[in-house]
């Protein structure tokens, strides 16, 4: 016992108390940038005119672009342009086999003005620093990001930060190809990992303000409330491998999931089928045998080939002469089929 309180008493403690003080006071001080962007903008920043343009009759030059893959990192990036290998090579494999679709790689979800931290920042060269370093010094742009995704999940700072990010997506989204006039509907699917869930979803509300879209979330993994976004996507599909455990984080921490909590949005959306947990297989979190992971599990099938069979399967891309019925029922065929199919591996 002695021994016991004499740690308590020591540098260890000492340090540890020191640890848990600064991470509250960054907590506290971190919707300062949000607030600061926020009283920084005018009218026609906060509503930018990047939208639909109306249809014309003279005009047929329309793309046959009509779909747009976003892709959201998680809580270890750092800047807009750094996706790991892995992570480019998920979101190629989505869009090449489907002409009418249009990636959309250079967001990162823990900036409302998608300014990464290596960007013109003043900590900018400390930031730099950390992207390169490993271990505990690395760990603190998580514990950052770590912070943007309660800023987003939180009812008092989430609609400007969501707002934000909503902005940069039509953005980019326009940057990537030219949005078709508003009468034609989009079919926009919103995919991430780890944090991004949560942004993602954040922004979906956003999203359908200013555009005319069919509007899905993908969770990769991720980490999400029950709150934003359940009300308005068209699904929300939660992918997850049985070897994560991070994925649980926010069912645990969000009371919105709690099953409880039937008048959540999270619950509406589970009991409409608007929002499926589906099961991918032995993933991890990320690394090789993550989602994107190229280490081979059985036959030359890699865990990638396992994520991309979902992804191929959900009930969200445009299907010729099939209606939504049909694809609806191939669904929950295949649904099934992984279901029983589990019960063998």
């Amino acid at each position: 016992m002695k021994r016991v309180f004499d740690w308590l008493h020591g540098t260890t403690f000492k340090l540890l108390g020191l640890a848990v003080f600064i991470f509250l006071i960054w907590g506290t001080l971190a919707p300062l940038e949000t607030i600061v962007w926020w009283l920084s903008q005018d009218e026609e920043s906060i509503n930018p005119d990047v939208s639909q343009p109306d249809a014309t009759s003279d005009d047929d030059s329309s793309s046959d672009i009509d779909c747009y893959v976003i892709f959201l990192p998680g809580v270890g990036s750092y800047d807009a342009d750094n996706l790991t290998h892995r992570e480019s090579n998920f979101v190629n494999r989505v869009v090449e086999e489907r002409p009418n679709c249009v990636s959309v790689e250079d967001i990162f979800p823990f900036s409302e003005a998608n300014e990464g931290l290596v960007g013109e920042r003043i900590l900018a060269p400390v930031w730099d620093w950390l992207s390169q370093s490993d271990g505990a010094a690395y760990a603190l742009i998580n514990i950052r990001n770590i912070w943007r995704i309660a800023i987003s999940a939180d009812n008092r700072y989430g609609p400007v930060y969501n707002r934000g990010i909503a902005n940069t997506i039509v953005e980019r989204m326009n940057a990537a190809s030219s949005l078709p006039p508003a009468n034609q509907r989009l079919n926009v699917v919103l995919m991430s990992t780890s944090g991004g869930a949560q942004v993602a979803l954040g922004a979906v509300p956003y999203l359908e303000d200013r555009i005319n879209a069919q509007i899905n979330v993908i969770s990769l993994g991720g980490v999400f409330s029950g709150s934003d976004g359940f009300d308005e996507a068209d699904g929300v599909y939660h992918l997850y491998g049985t070897n994560d455990w991070i994925d649980n984080i926010g069912s645990i921490m969000f009371p919105s999931r709690w099953r409880w909590v039937f008048a959540s949005p999270f619950n509406r959306a589970r009991r409409q089928g608007r929002y499926q947990a589906i099961e991918t297989g032995p993933h991890e979190h990320d690394g090789e045998q993550g989602y994107f992971g190229e280490a081979t599990i059985a036959e030359g099938t890699t865990y990638l080939d396992l994520t991309l069979e979902v992804v191929d399967q959900l009930p969200i891309w445009s299907v010729e002469n099939r209606s939504d019925d049909e694809a609806r029922k191939t669904w929950l065929e295949y649904v099934m089929y992984k279901k029983f199919q589990s019960l063998y591996y």
